[in-house]
């Protein structure tokens, strides 16, 4: 304990110990090893002592105390096993125990195993409530309330964990039970599936469905979750080499809560679609980008071979290509989805096996603008505070993000910082979940992020409420930025952004006011032509205003992919090499290349849409692409589809047959997420570990193996062994992560960075003196409204904003081969307003057809009023309406990030949607449940 903290002196059994102010009876005694039974409390979640078990007698008292609920004194004398608080433990326990059914739900009963501890035996007395009926309703938990205790830890996790607030308890007496919404079944009510309740429940009341909870692991690996950048910490339980189920652990970003898809989505791995033996094209087998991927037809398109025969085609053939066209004609996409080692090794291939700097990944479809803005004005691409810094803001401002679906256990900090009294302004065209929580939500119209912030920055400047010291000391530029805004007052811009201009000035006093700012976006900041303008924007305002370079403010870009933020900084992008040293740099190329014993090309390479082009153009002949699906992520996906179907040679890496590697010409089987070791980063820039829990199934290899034979066809010497030997050539290469030694990853599992030593443990807050540009000043960078690429008119009257959906990520592959994820969410779906679909007359649940300039697709049309008026959301992982089809391709001239989030569009009554075919995951459900049994 801290010895600058006064502490609380009093006698436990006997002995002397010393509490911490606001400590309760029962977190000393655990801390001091003293074991008190308990039910209804729960470390982290509010203490109500209702269950009665962990009673102490403490001495001058008349009655026994509830040791969760009650602080100690000094001088107080208690007892935790006098034999007057032990017969009340026992009598509280077998009293529960009487109404409890024969059946068991769960190997870890917590009731049973405190009354084996003390001895409680069969209960004396007869049961004396109704036993309510099993609710197998949901997918992903049966609700067993003939083993509910009332202990209500399910209703608090729910209400002040995750503050989803869909668990209550109903009812008086004999008569209470708990309950979802409104007494609804819980598959019919408004849980998320975040399964909090289930990992807080003590007796199984609640359990994962299909008796999972029963069945017993042969091991247990603690990992990290593969899916969004918040990178939750959990632990796989195995058997059988099969994940049976997946816990939350206590990691720094997650302190052991978990999304539906972090907890649920696991079994993808078990799919029997999963790619298990190299695979050739046949020959004589056209490609074609018009295609339903049907992968129980694979064998009519291509055939098997060994790992030679496909090693040696798929290095071979890109080889010969960069020997006869040079290595500009060859171009390589990594994946965020892959371990900091795979990243690092691929764009290390591409950069010296091929010989150019043709190498991207989802980063450039995600916050390529944000990180663009970020190293113009900060130096750096990285967020400044952790995501958990919101308990610490005063105001929390969220713009173009909707985290309650793409980053979950991140919505549930900022639920809980607003529980603390914190302000959360909400801005996004969308209306999200967040928005009930907000003290302000502005709606504002698509398209006028600029037109928007630069009048809060009016005001901000107007007002004099610029922090004037701070700009004099630590910025650039402030002077022009000034004269910019001048001309975007909120009585100007707020008929273009249709917010009125007193909110405007209101949120702008709010923000610069507080003691601490934090902003937080997402891509619907960043997937726009303008989209480096709006982050410059939000730039802007955290450095007049101050709020960056301290906990609880700063600049927050919430990164989509488990590991967008490690790919980025391991030089997975073009004009970067590790570290964000620019390839044009004389003296950081020389470096690499004096590292890695070859010649680096000097010139930046291409983008992800810019390959797409120059596939077309002929100019790119051969890829490699591992782990990506550009056919389905890419804009106007149509061109990308035909641009990969025209390569003379494409190779893919992956674990299913994709839509990208339907057109491939030799398809290499890795391995999924649990069945490997790496690094990953996630969006606090924390770099944790990754274990291996399963093997790849049949033939399937593991990716940096994969990529090491590559390199090798391609000519380079590459001997790497452990994966850690990777990651001690990026750490000596990259000052960022110099002090994370591997076996120091191992020991502390989670290490942020910047850490250049051994001895730093890490900066979870940067910027905190200056800034890594030269000169340690930021810089402003003023922004004038440049308007969408494409406009609605008469033809396409309807704005289309894409995105992702809770259930699903990215493009599909993985989560729609989840049992529990595509029975929550299997039928692609366009969010449309109710009053828009009445306008059209359309009935929610019926079939629409929407197009654009560039093709139509078919899906099922709900009712959903968190789109404006006039727009309409669609997932974009549906691969039987591969939205991305119709966006556009138009690009951020900085950040070369294409207009997802804006495109016309024309939405028509009827059509047929495509079948969704054998993408579902029911018979994984079943082999859970026989393995269960």
């Amino acid at each position: 304990m801290n010895a600058d903290i006064p502490r609380i002196a009093f006698e436990l059994d006997g002995r002397s110990v010393e509490a911490l102010p606001g400590e309760t009876l029962i977190e000393v005694a655990r801390r001091e090893g003293v074991e008190i039974p308990h039910l209804c409390y729960k470390p982290g979640l509010e203490a109500v002592g209702n269950c009665r078990s962990c009673m102490v007698e403490i001495e001058g008292e008349r009655v026994l105390a509830p040791s969760c609920c009650r602080h100690p004194a000094a001088g107080m004398k208690v007892s935790t096993s006098s034999p007057r608080a032990l017969a009340a433990q026992k009598m509280v326990l077998e009293l529960l125990q009487s109404d409890m059914p024969e059946a068991r739900y769960t190997r870890h009963n917590e009731l049973d195993d405190w009354s084996a501890r003390l001895g409680v035996g069969k209960p004396r007395f007869a049961s004396t409530r109704a036993q309510p009926a099993r609710d197998a309703t949901h997918a992903a938990m049966t609700v067993n309330l003939d083993a509910c205790i009332q202990c209500t830890r399910c209703l608090r996790a729910c209400r002040d964990e995750q503050v989803n607030d869909v668990i209550g308890l109903a009812g008086r007496g004999q008569e209470a039970k708990i309950v979802f919404d409104q007494d609804d079944p819980m598959g019919a009510s408004t849980c998320v599936a975040c399964g909090e309740c289930v990992q807080a429940c003590p007796t199984g009341a609640l359990a994962p469905a299909r008796g999972v909870a029963l069945a017993v692991p042969d091991k247990e690996v603690d990992s990290v979750c593969p899916y969004c950048g918040v990178g939750c910490q959990l632990t796989y339980k195995v058997r059988d080499n099969r994940i049976l189920e997946v816990k939350g652990r206590d990691g720094p970003a997650n302190h052991g809560r978990l999304c539906v898809k972090g907890r649920y989505g696991f079994d993808y791995a078990h799919h029997p679609h999963r790619l298990t033996q190299p695979l050739i094209r046949r020959d004589g087998v056209p490609k074609t980008g018009d295609f339903t991927v049907d992968p129980a037809r694979v064998l009519e398109v291509f055939r098997e071979a060994s790992w030679e025969e496909a090693l040696a085609l798929a290095g071979g053939r890109l080889a010969q290509i960069r020997d006869q066209h040079g290595g500009a004609a060859l171009a390589g996409f990594g994946s965020a989805k892959g371990s900091n080692e795979e990243a690092y090794l691929f764009q290390k291939l591409v950069r010296t096996g091929f010989g150019t700097n043709n190498v991207d990944h989802c980063t450039r479809l995600c916050h390529a603008s944000s990180v663009a803005a970020l190293l113009e004005g900060i130096g750096s691409g990285a967020v400044s505070n952790p995501v958990m810094d919101v308990t610490r803001a005063e105001v929390i401002v969220l713009i173009g993000a909707n985290p309650t679906v793409n980053h979950p256990v991140a919505a549930t900090w900022i639920k809980n910082a607003v529980k603390e009294g914190a302000k959360l302004v909400v801005l996004d065209p969308r209306r999200s979940e967040l928005a009930r929580h907000a003290h302000r939500y502005l709606q504002f119209k698509p398209d006028t992020d600029v037109a928007l912030l630069n009048a809060m920055m009016h005001v901000i400047v107007s007002e004099r409420l610029v922090d004037a010291d701070f700009i004099a000391s630590r910025t650039l530029g402030y002077e022009e930025l000034e004269r910019n805004v001048a001309g975007y007052s909120p009585e100007l811009m707020a008929p273009i952004c249709g917010i009125d201009a007193e909110t405007i000035r209101y949120v702008a006093r709010l923000y610069a006011t507080s003691r601490g700012s934090m902003i937080l976006w997402g891509m619907g900041v960043s997937q726009h032509v303008h989209g480096t303008d709006n982050a410059r924007c939000l730039i802007a305002l955290a450095l007049m205003t101050g709020q960056v370079g301290r906990p609880g403010t700063g600049l927050h870009p919430l990164r989509g992919q488990n590991n967008v933020q490690g790919a980025s900084d391991a030089g997975l992008i073009p004009m970067m090499l590790p570290d964000y040293g620019r390839v044009d740099n004389p003296e950081v190329r020389a470096r690499f290349e004096a590292a890695w014993g070859a010649t680096l090309d000097p010139r930046p390479g291409l983008t992800v849409v810019e390959i797409m082009d120059a596939i077309q153009s002929g100019q790119i002949r051969g890829m490699y692409i591992m782990g990506e699906n550009p056919a389905m992520s890419d804009p106007d996906a149509n061109h990308a589809r035909a641009a990969l179907a025209a390569l003379e040679h494409l190779v893919v890496q992956d674990i299913f047959l994709t839509e990208t590697a339907y057109l491939a010409d030799v398809i290499l089987p890795a391995s999924g997420f649990p069945e490997k070791t790496g690094s990953f980063t996630n969006t606090d820039r924390l770099v944790q570990l990754g274990r291996q829990a399963i093997d790849p199934p049949g033939a399937a290899k593991q990716d940096l193996w994969i990529i090491g034979q590559m390199a090798n066809r391609l000519g380079l010497p590459w001997q790497y062994g452990h994966v850690s030997e990777v990651f001690d050539e990026m750490r000596r290469l990259m000052p960022s992560i110099a002090g994370i030694s591997w076996e120091r990853l191992e020991r502390e599992g989670a290490v942020v960075y910047p850490c250049r030593g051994e001895d730093d443990p890490g900066q979870p807050v940067v910027f905190i003196d200056s800034f890594p540009r030269e000169g340690g000043k930021a810089r402003f960078v003023p922004a004038d409204i440049i308007p969408a690429d494409e406009r609605p008119d008469v033809d396409y009257p309807m704005v289309l904003i894409t995105g992702r959906q809770l259930e699903h990520w990215h493009t599909g592959s993985m989560t729609r081969r989840a049992g529990v994820l595509d029975a929550l969410e299997p039928d692609p779906v366009a969010l449309v307003h109710p009053l828009d679909l009445q306008r059209l007359g359309i009935a929610p649940g019926a079939p629409i057809t929407i197009a654009s300039r560039r093709g139509e697709v078919v899906l099922w049309a709900r009712a959903d009023d968190s789109s404006p008026l006039g727009a309409i959301f669609v997932p974009f992982c549906y691969y039987e309406a591969a939205i991305n089809r119709l966006t556009n391709a138009a690009l951020d001239p900085f950040g070369k990030i294409p207009e997802f989030k804006y495109c016309a569009v024309r939405v028509t009554p009827g059509g047929t949607v495509a079948p969704q075919g054998s993408y579902g995951g029911g018979q994984i459900l079943a082999d859970v449940a026989q393995l269960a049994t």
